[in-house]
């Protein structure tokens, strides 16, 4: 519900601090007082595009506070969205400066004008010659139409349920469903690449750690082939020309042996030469070239070289080849497992949509007995409010499948016989849109998060019985919300809960706007000036008691 509003340097308005009360607030004032100038800085508080022409003559900056008792959970969603905390009551400010630049405040925390305009059309509800909110915007007319069933349409909020847990599991298995057929196509291009890479690792066989294992082997073989080598050097030493050199000794000692001096002087010598003969002649049967098997080592060179190259293709280390392995055989396997896979998504998709089609037809059934309804109860609330020649209807058109079915659901009207339907906000236009959406909103009214409701020009060019049944609608639809009604009727003004008269004064050149309650005897002088004009009769202020409820 709207507070307070307080306004700055608008227009004709200099200083002006309203308190609004539940109920229906309205708002009467002569031709030109500034009604006008009160709702255009209502609309700015609730973010409607500034108009520089707003900011009062000699003023450089205009200003709007718009204060609400409560924050309905449409507009935490929306504060919560954009990171702004919210309170118990809630603060609407809006600054507007003669270059045209404005600035927004939620609570004293700074916001674009969009997000503004989003709160501001959650809390009120504009009709009449200013910008409409929500149900001349037909994208809310399928909303309006199932808070009404709610309440008229038994069972109508457990077929809405129902609908929406199974476009859940139709939507989640659609999207499952189309995500493995992606796969599918991008592995089906992958298919040969995969068969021919998983056979050739499979033929490779790589084992974890045998690319080191081999190395070392492949180092110790070239090792040995080198030592073969210089062993048979040595020994080629041993054997020169053919003779090996134990032989030489041998003979070298045999032949001092034959020395004819008795004791031998060479005896010990000789004795040396023969055990030196004996260490060569074991060290050449010892020294024989290493058995190197040439064939051996290019086996393991050929597969190790083999199992590097798989490692570079596949760009991984030799030890994760096995991996990299497991990983396209998986793949391979997901390829020729897809076709059974994708038999069960299609199946669950096909019954899942199933049903989804038979809640959505129930939900579809139950909206059409709830238009019937609505139709039936707004066609019996027109003709008092001087639109009897008017018509509703409520079309629907099928659509794309989502959590609210297959509706899209639009309020139509005809105000004249013989005229096709159109939608509400090409179909009147004026006081007749203002009663029509007065009518809606009566018939429409149940737990909405819009509390307050503005009506402008809803009493135009009506009179009378009229007149006094828009105002007896004003009163049942503020009974369940908060009304604001600018008004020239005397019978809508003896509605009143709150009674604010408009005044514009002249005083030093200076024009300016004033705004405030009136009870009592000025209540009922205002109610009479209504009814005759500039001079107030006793007729007149007997009939404005008698309004005055």
């Amino acid at each position: 519900m709207l507070t307070a509003l307080n306004i700055s340097n608008i227009v004709l308005i200099e200083k002006l601090n309203l308190e609004f009360g539940a109920g229906l607030n309205v708002l009467t004032g002569e031709t030109g007082a500034g009604k006008s100038i009160l709702l255009d800085a209502l609309s700015l508080a609730l973010g409607a595009r500034s108009d520089a022409g707003l900011v009062r003559a000699g003023c450089d900056t205009a200003s709007v506070v718009a204060e609400f008792d409560s924050t309905p959970n449409m507009v935490r969603a929306i504060l919560d969205e954009n990171g702004i905390d919210a309170a118990d009551n809630l603060i609407l400010r809006r600054t507007l400066a003669t270059d045209g630049k404005s600035r927004a405040w939620i609570n004293d925390t700074p916001v674009s004008v969009r997000v503004l305009h989003d709160v501001g059309d959650a809390l009120v509800e504009i009709h009449g010659q200013f910008a409409n909110h929500r149900l001349l915007n037909q994208s809310t007319h399928r909303a309006a139409l199932d808070e009404f069933a709610a309440v008229h349409v038994d069972g109508f909020e457990k077929l809405l349920a129902d609908t929406r847990a199974a476009y859940a599991e139709y939507h989640a298995a659609e999207i499952k469903l189309r995500e493995l057929r992606e796969t599918v196509a991008r592995a089906a291009d992958e298919r040969e690449f995969l068969e021919h890479n998983v056979a050739e690792l499979r033929a490779l066989n790589v084992q974890p750690g045998e690319e080191g294992e081999l190395a070392d082997k492949r180092a110790a073989m070239m090792n040995a082939e080198k030592n073969a080598a210089i062993v048979a050097d040595a020994a080629a030493a041993i054997a020169p020309n053919g003779k090996s050199l134990d032989a030489f000794v041998f003979d070298v000692a045999r032949i001092l042996e034959r020395i004819k001096t008795d004791p031998n002087p060479y005896a010990e010598q000789i004795e040396k030469l023969y055990d030196a003969a004996d260490i060569l002649s074991a060290v050449a049967a010892q020294l024989s070239p290493a058995d190197t098997d040439m064939s051996s080592i290019d086996e393991i060179e050929e597969r190790l070289f083999a199992i590097r190259a798989a490692a570079r293709k596949h760009r991984v280390a030799a030890d994760e080849l096995p991996e990299k392995l497991e990983q396209m055989a998986a793949q391979l396997d997901a390829i020729d497992n897809s076709d059974a896979m994708l038999r069960k998504l299609t199946h669950d998709v096909d019954a899942f949509r199933a049903k989804f089609d038979t809640c959505a037809a129930n939900l579809t059934a139950a909206r059409n007995d709830a238009a019937k309804k609505l139709q039936s109860r707004l066609l019996g609330e027109l003709p008092d409010l001087k639109l009897g020649n008017a018509d509703f209807m409520v079309a629907f058109d099928s659509v794309a499948p989502s959590a609210n079915g297959v509706d899209d659901v639009t309020f139509m009207i005809k105000t004249n016989p013989g005229q096709p339907f159109a939608p509400l906000h090409k179909s009147a236009s004026g006081g007749e849109l203002a009663r029509l959406m007065l009518a809606m909103r009566v018939v429409l009214v149940t737990d909405t998060d819009a509390h307050t409701f503005v009506f402008d020009e809803v009493d135009t060019g009506i009179s009378g019985a009229t007149a006094s049944a828009v105002g007896l609608r004003l009163n049942k639809l503020a009974e369940k919300s908060q009304a604001l009604v600018v008004t020239h009727s005397a019978q809508v003004a003896g509605f009143a809960d709150h009674h604010f008269k408009i005044e514009k004064t002249v005083a030093n050149d200076k024009t300016t706007t004033t705004v405030r309650e009136i009870t009592g005897d000025e209540r009922v002088n205002e109610v009479a000036r209504i009814i005759s004009g500039a001079e107030i009769t006793p007729e007149s202020i007997a009939t404005a008691k008698t309004l005055i409820k």
